[in-house]
């Protein structure tokens, strides 16, 4: 297939031209190519093609939860959405945490995924022995629940957590929140509120405290060890202060951010309630400019989504009962571009951070650039158009979205994933994803 006229995006540089796919891998970008016998043209009608959105952080639910999600449902959402790659996350049920289990999950996924996948593996406090033999390279990193999560997952053994960042041979991924600190704020909310604690009172419950006590402890355990540490979906302003800004490729350790808290702040609670409901917490309006100013002086090294279905039967049942997250893989870019139109947020930034960081900070192989030679995993997005989020459109299982009723700042035109069209104009095409190859290394 010839891409032509496409208005290209790629470390840093535009440029107006034309692209070639063979055999699934880019052949060759020019500023115009022939087309040889037999090629397909697909005219990009000076629309922007950029490298595939890489999502370091999704919740697809399967194994044991796919009332919610399974891997084809939010792999296809996903693709919509202009991600052709995926990190799915070890607390399903069972959970991922032996290394029998993570072999039976890449091959659940085999031929059923729309995008490419990796899995991460799960700590606990009884499996330090099985983290110690996980060989680098079988996948993006060892997830550990400095908080309490979905599953029998919860890291609060220190010497287990110790262990961990001390021997684990795969980037360290960490969600970080206190939980002691959320079980008083909990308890202090039930003493004023009951049963019937307002949705917009969660921000306050997984605290700004919960959250830099345990990212601060995390960091000191990476310090200590030499551990590769990368921390999930960080959303106050005081936690920006402990990642160094600049460059990413030499870190130690690394952060991220995720579109809903940059796109949504606590005034959001008052008519999205439960839909906005996640850990951590969407913060203030002054958090989510911290953010947004530690993105684009480098101290957020990767945007993500933590896409997290549930019913909306689960999230009608009022905030005690409520689960936290939301589905979020089909809107993630429009959101993005969102931001960008509205002077919020460097395009060029935007795409460096959901595409080319995520790639280098995992060591993924060959994918998340405009690159010859490297696999086709390409996002055509007109940035002209809009996105109106309408939840008759959501392909995620659960069939909701955050981001209903409004109206996103560009639309995903087509998606290619290893140079077949997964996505185009509206239509899902057939799975087309691979797993994941990771740079082995110490």
């Amino acid at each position: 297939m010839l891409i032509t006229n496409a208005r290209m995006i790629n470390e840093g540089q535009e440029f107006q031209g034309d692209l070639l796919i063979k055999r699934g891998r880019i052949e060759k970008i020019a500023a115009s190519i022939s087309a040889p016998a037999g090629t397909v043209i697909h005219d990009a009608g000076g629309k922007l093609l950029m490298p595939g959105m890489i999502d370091d952080q999704v919740h697809f639910r399967e194994p044991g939860l796919t009332h919610k999600g399974n891997l084809a449902t939010e792999s296809a959402a996903a693709v919509a959405g202009g991600i052709t790659s995926f990190f799915d996350m070890p607390n399903t049920n069972p959970t991922t945490t032996t290394r029998e289990r993570l072999d039976e999950k890449y091959a659940m996924a085999a031929g059923r995924c729309h995008g490419n996948y990796g899995f991460y593996f799960g700590g606990a406090n009884d499996n330090l022995e099985e983290i110690k033999r996980l060989p680098s390279g079988i996948c993006p990193g060892v997830k550990v629940f400095m908080g309490a999560s979905t599953g029998n997952m919860l890291v609060d053994d220190p010497t287990v957590l110790d262990g961990i960042f001390a021997h684990a041979q795969v980037p360290v991924i960490t969600h970080c929140e206190d939980t002691p600190t959320i079980k008083l704020n909990e308890a202090r909310a039930r003493e004023r509120w009951g049963e019937d604690v307002p949705f917009s009172e969660h921000w306050r419950i997984r605290s700004h405290e919960a959250c830099y006590k345990s990212t601060e402890l995390a960091i000191g355990l990476a310090r200590r060890h030499g551990t590769r540490l990368h921390v999930l979906h960080l959303t106050t302003a005081r936690e920006m202060a402990l990642f160094e800004p600049g460059p990413m490729a030499a870190k130690q350790i690394t952060a991220e951010v995720c579109v809903h808290h940059l796109y949504f702040d606590e005034r959001s609670y008052a008519d999205r309630g439960p839909q906005i409901k996640c850990n951590p917490a969407v913060k203030t309006g002054a958090d989510r400019e911290a953010l947004l100013a530690a993105v684009a002086e480098g101290r957020i090294d990767i945007i993500a989504t933590d896409h997290a279905p549930h019913t909306l039967a689960e999230k009608a049942q009022g905030y005690w009962k409520a689960p936290s997250g939301l589905p979020l893989v089909q809107h993630a870019l429009p959101a993005l571009f969102s931001l960008v139109r509205r002077g919020e947020l460097d395009l060029r930034t935007m795409v460096h951070k959901v595409c080319h960081a995520p790639a280098i900070r995992f060591g993924v192989q060959e994918r998340g650039f405009l690159r010859e030679g490297y696999w086709a995993d390409l996002t055509l997005v007109d940035t002209e158009a809009s996105t109106e989020v309408r939840r008759r459109d959501v392909l995620s299982l659960c069939g909701w979205s955050p981001f209903e009723g409004l109206s996103l700042g560009a639309r995903i035109e087509a998606t290619w994933v290893n140079g077949e069209l997964a996505w185009n104009q509206g239509e899902l095409r057939a799975p087309r994803g691979q797993r994941l190859d990771f740079l082995a290394r110490r």
